[in-house]
């Protein structure tokens, strides 16, 4: 499978929604150990939101070792590649620390309630 992002989503990666509906297209490929090309040639703005919901959430599915091995990133610039690596890596440790997922689910919990 190939997505042409800004085809896709547009030149802007930043917010939550656009990133789910990224996951959405390609989860199922994922899960079916299928290659998946992301084309980023033509996006200039990055932002973790859109990251979090459309990779970072993608370790729900399938393990880090087969999102790495079938998830094709080309043309992600410098900033947009630290950005994905620093949500791939938060949401590994999320995934299999559970003393940090304790942590981050009660941070979360409280924020929600409107504590600080």
């Amino acid at each position: 499978m190939r997505l042409v992002i800004s085809e896709t989503i547009g030149t802007r990666c930043i917010v939550a929604e656009d990133g789910q509906k990224l996951h959405d297209a390609v989860v199922g490929h994922l899960r079916d150990k299928e290659d998946v090309f992301l084309d980023f040639s033509e996006v200039r703005q990055f932002a973790s939101p859109f990251f979090n919901f459309s990779i970072g959430q993608l370790l729900n599915d399938v393990s880090e070792e087969n999102l790495r091995k079938f998830l094709h990133l080309e043309g992600l610039n410098e900033t947009g590649r630290i950005v994905v690596d620093r949500v791939i890596a938060n949401a590994s440790r999320y995934q299999n620390n559970e003393d940090y997922r304790k942590i981050v689910d009660d941070i979360l919990e409280q924020q929600a309630r409107g504590e600080d």
